[in-house]
């Protein structure tokens, strides 16, 4: 009897081994049920284990509930699993899967936002990424409680989005991503900038209100500093700015703009019109870059105040309305009547 109970002892103890080899197997084998290139995975935050298992099984991205239990046991990551959408593009152990999870390696999105976009512009670009509709980007940029430490007047985030390259968890929302882009700005505002602008006697939003201007003129790095420079030295002598963007600006916060700039438009009344009103405009008319702030903030050493286009991307600039008049001549009405000119030809 008793060498029988031994010989029982050791056959569950060989059958346990066995079972606890082979479900050590199992955990440890590369496994893969999805046909599709990849599979992606919500788990939803507050989710407990259970239904963490179910999700992955069903995808095809773990075996079973036994494959699952005791590569959560083995692993101890239990309570480290966070929520979050994973991807899955290859046969992965049971046990790589749940690391991978507890790591927080959720699959991410880049979505880049050009300098000198208004919130609407950045809004179509948020939807045409797949993020969710242009209106729910619209909606959270106007939580202008997020830049009140560093601009009180705000009435919404025009300007404090910074142009940016942005990889971020899929499934951010437009919430989200809007506080990631504030955040940027406010570090990209050094504390050297703040000082220089402090210095030249503008507050901040001032700051980016003319930093918003220079990044709508130009978008050549060495003419920066130059259009700032205009700008600061017309607002020193009361001379009005007269600056394009901020009609067309003013045009579309109307719904007015047609795509072309008029004449007539420039008596367009608008607060945001700087060929009827005198100094800056209200607030930022577009998201500057780091270059058109720190231009802003250290305007050229120059004294010019007139640019116009030589219309390949570039500026003539003149100290006085004589020479700027010459430049339009040159750079405007010789230049596109030369143009009607060869086009008239080449018919």
């Amino acid at each position: 009897m008793k060498r029988l109970t031994i010989v029982l002892l050791l056959l569950v103890l060989v059958a346990g081994a066995a079972a606890a080899a082979w479900m050590y197997a199992r955990v440890n084998e590369p496994f893969r049920a999805y046909s599709s290139a990849d599979r992606l995975v919500e788990i939803p935050p507050g989710v407990g284990t259970r239904t963490i298992g179910a999700r992955l099984i069903e995808a095809g991205v773990v075996r079973d509930e036994p494959t699952y239990r005791a590569a959560l046991w083995l692993s101890g990551d239990a309570r480290r699993l966070k929520a979050g959408q994973y991807r899955f593009d290859r046969p992965m152990t049971a046990r790589e899967v749940l690391a991978k999870i507890a790591r927080g390696e959720v699959d991410v999105v880049s979505v880049t936002f050009p300098e000198g976009l208004t919130i609407g512009e950045m809004a179509a670009i948020f939807e045409s990424a797949g993020f969710g509709p242009a209106q729910a980007f619209v909606d959270a940029a106007q939580q202008a409680s997020l830049i009140a430490a560093v601009d009180p007047e705000a009435p919404d985030l025009e300007g404090y989005l910074f142009p940016d390259t942005y990889t971020v968890a899929r499934g951010t929302d437009a919430p989200g991503l809007v506080r990631v882009m504030v955040a940027r700005f406010e570090q990209v505002l050094t504390p050297d900038l703040r000082a220089q602008s402090q210095a030249r006697g503008l507050s901040i939003r001032e700051l980016v209100t003319l930093a918003s201007l220079v990044e709508k003129e130009t978008a050549r790095p060495d003419e920066r500093p130059l259009v700032a420079s205009v700008y600061a030295n017309r607002l020193r002598i009361r001379m009005g700015l007269q600056c394009d963007p901020t009609v067309i600006y003013a045009l579309q916060r109307a719904g007015a703009f047609t795509g072309n700039l008029r004449r007539d438009d420039l008596a367009f009344d608008s607060p945001y019109n700087t060929y009827r009103y005198a100094g800056l405009p209200p607030g930022p008319i577009a998201a500057p870059g780091r270059g058109s702030l720190e231009a802003a903030a250290r305007p050229a050493e120059a004294d010019y105040l007139y640019f116009v286009s030589r219309n390949d991307g570039s500026h003539e600039f003149a100290r006085t309305l004589a020479d700027h008049n010459r430049n339009v001549q040159k750079f405007q009405v010789q230049y596109f009547r030369d143009l009607r000119r060869q086009r008239l030809l080449a018919r």
